[in-house]
Order: structure tokens, then C-alpha cells, then sequence
């Protein structure tokens, strides 16, 4: 549960947060004191547009929503929430889930996913914990990908060995995220990264990006998903990753290049 804090507390670093350049906005969010937030990443290579619906309905701006498409986030009411997407145009539901409690402060992602045997969603609860002076990134993994059912993420420094290093993000199984949906996302320092992906427990990269920059007080998304094309999906390992950014921007989700002679 996020932490009570004051609004001494909130007054004292809003006015720290304004000399140093800071997010208002993320430090609201860290209080608690503002409305939930929600959006939909499209994240089914070669799936239908569809229209994302909460409690029933397609809030604005949220529908006709191709693969790679990322929703800006909207504002919902608290307490129990069932989400959906559906073809564009109709509402009955291509794959639905629930929020059984959505709280102030908090972020919420719904994920458009291949299932083994019919579309599938995956649900992220983000409590949204920043400290209020960090600038830091914040990073979570989800696995969409039904052909590399547990795999290891690793966002390092181009050159770094593997080897000798912990997955940054481990253990990440088919249809979930890590950190685990109502746990704080990840935060890394901003800087130029590459994302290796492995099989879990094994250091033997099944996908390699190049080189990327992740921006201090990014919000960043990375999902995998299964190379499009019938035959792909079902080969092990046969993965892109997707990077999808949140807050208000409108861009849609980058699907990382894989670097690995042959993939």
C-alpha cells in the first residue's frame, strides 16, 4: 500500500521539486493524491485494430488501435474495473480481465497479447513509488511471447559480458511482468543500454538489441512478443522485444531490432 504522507511533506517537496527542475506531476503520484491513470498497449503482431474498453465502454482516444499501438493515459474512477479490448467498432470482448481495487496514484496497463489458443491480456498494477527527488528511469519487463515461455532480461551497457552479471529482470514468464503487477517498476540510472534476452537461467542471448538511449524520468514498457508469421510463433526463442512508453506522448511502441546473425 503507498505510504501516508503529509501534506507538509507534499508542500515541502513540490517546492524542491520546482528548484530542481522535477516532475510535479510524478511527485503527485508518489503522494497518492491523484486519480488513476490507464492505457493499452497493442502488442499481437498481425492482430486486428481494436478498441480498449473500460467498464464497458472505450474511454477517448482509445480506440482503432493497431499492433505497436500505445494509448496516452486516461483517467478512471477507483474501486473494482473490468478491462477489455475488442475488434473496433463493437464491444464484445476479444480478451477481458479485472482490477479489483484501483487506487489514487497508481498507473495501469493493459496489454493486447497472443495467447497459445485465442487473444490473451495482461494486466499491470504500478503503485508508482518514485522517490520524489529521482530523475531515474523507470523500467519493467512483461513476456507476451508463448514460444519463449520464461526468459531473463538484461538492460546493460553495450560490450557488458553477461557472464558476469544478474539478468536485470529475471525469471520473466509467459503472460507476466517483472517486477510483478502491483510492485514499483524497476529504476535505472538514464543512459545507453543495450536489452539482451535469454532463455531463463541460460546465457546464451536468444535476442540482442542495438544500442538504445533511455532518458532520466523515461516510463518504459519492454514486452516481447513472437516474430510475426504462423510458422514463427511457434519456434522457441523466434522473439522481438517492444519498448512502449508511458505518459501523454502518442508514440507508438519500437520494436527493437535483433542483432544476432540469423534471428
Amino acid at each position: 500500500m503507498k505510504l501516508i504522507r503529509t501534506m507538509v511533506a507534499l508542500a515541502g517537496a513540490a517546492a524542491v521539486l520546482t528548484a530542481c527542475g522535477g516532475s510535479g506531476s510524478d511527485a503527485a503520484k508518489t503522494l497518492g493524491i491523484t486519480d488513476p491513470e490507464i492505457h493499452f498497449v497493442h502488442a499481437i503482431p498481425g492482430g486486428p485494430a481494436v478498441d480498449f474498453l473500460v467498464n464497458g465502454k472505450a474511454p477517448g482516444g482509445q480506440t482503432d488501435i493497431n499492433y505497436l499501438g500505445v494509448t496516452n493515459f486516461t483517467n478512471i474512477g477507483t474501486g473494482n474495473t473490468t478491462v477489455a479490448y475488442a475488434d473496433t467498432g463493437t464491444t464484445t470482448a476479444l480478451a477481458s480481465g479485472n482490477f479489483s481495487d484501483v487506487a489514487n496514484g497508481h498507473e495501469y496497463t493493459v496489454i493486447a497479447l497472443p495467447g497459445l489458443t485465442s487473444p490473451g491480456i495482461g494486466l499491470i498494477d504500478d503503485p508508482f513509488d518514485k522517490g520524489l527527488l529521482s530523475s531515474d528511469a523507470r523500467v519493467r519487463a512483461f513476456n507476451a511471447s508463448a514460444n519463449a515461455t520464461n526468459i531473463d532480461l538484461y538492460i546493460v551497457p553495450a560490450g557488458t559480458n553477461i557472464n558476469t552479471v544478474s539478468p536485470t529482470m529475471s525469471g520473466v514468464q509467459f503472460s507476466n511482468a517483472v517486477p510483478a503487477t502491483g510492485q514499483d517498476s524497476l529504476y535505472l540510472s538514464g543512459g545507453t543500454y543495450v536489452a539482451i534476452a535469454t532463455a531463463a537461467g541460460s546465457k546464451t542471448p536468444i535476442f540482442q538489441s542495438a544500442g538504445f538511449s533511455l532518458a532520466n524520468n523515461a516510463d518504459w514498457l519492454v514486452t516481447t512478443v513472437p516474430i510475426a508469421g504462423a510458422l514463427s510463433q511457434l519456434l522457441p526463442g523466434q522473439i522481438h522485444l517492444l519498448v512502449a512508453q508511458g505518459g501523454n506522448t502518442g508514440t507508438p511502441a519500437i520494436e527493437l531490432t535483433n542483432t544476432l546473425t540469423g534471428q
